[in-house]
């Protein structure tokens, strides 16, 4: 499947903010906006700041959504066209579809210390999603869904650092996390107030309908 392969630092200072790409190198002191808080290629005070027209603000809003979940344009305008058909608010619509991705279930699950990670694991295959092995990182979830880790892979180093720092977990309610059987269950549909999205999701929506 297709993702972006470059370097990811440079994306959180185009943003301007912590996009959490890196997983632990995000909250130490290398993380890419605490050495080098300027956009790419520019150096910080260079050139003045100039006010952002509507549209860049729209182009902004959503390559930050589409960086955060790691997704191409294509791919992204699916979700886009999907949320827009469902009934109820189309930005949150989209927020939610986003996060009932199988990937980012497990980030939030605290398992991974980044989505990056949760995808290169799900594509490992170390997840079955109701007894089945699973190796799709877009792969939707949905309430009454059970994701178990793969026995063969709970030795692993990787994975008890994250879980052992609790990398993301947190305490949301469509989510039942059981450390001891290394198991996650969905108990139902993300709310806006449990997505900590810093994307303004109106904003991106709005760039869609131009």
């Amino acid at each position: 499947m297709a993702r972006y392969k470059g370097p990811v630092c440079r994306l959180c200072r185009r943003a301007g903010q912590k996009l959490q790409l890196k997983g632990a190198r995000c909250l130490g002191p290398k993380c890419g906006i605490e050495t080098h808080n300027s956009p790419p290629g520019m150096k910080a005070g260079s050139l003045p700041q100039r006010r952002p027209s509507d549209y860049a603000l729209q182009l902004r809003e959503k390559q930050q959504l589409k960086q955060i979940y790691g997704m191409l344009e294509k791919p992204f305008r699916r979700y886009v066209r999907h949320a827009e058909r469902m009934s109820g608010v189309a930005g949150e619509m989209l927020l939610q579809l986003l996060e009932q991705r199988l990937d980012n279930v497990i980030y939030r699950a605290g398992l991974t210390m980044s989505r990056p990670q949760a995808r290169q694991w799900v594509r490992h295959r170390h997840f079955a999603v109701n007894g089945r092995t699973v190796d799709v990182p877009s792969y939707q979830v949905k309430p009454g869904d059970v994701i178990v880790v793969r026995e063969e892979f709970r030795a692993s180093g990787h994975l008890n650092a994250a879980r052992e720092a609790g990398a993301a977990g947190g305490n949301l309610s469509w989510l039942r996390v059981e450390p001891a059987e290394w198991k996650v269950e969905i108990l139902g549909r993300p709310t806006r107030e449990e997505i900590a999205s810093i994307v303004d999701e109106t904003t991106v929506m709005e760039f869609y309908s131009r």
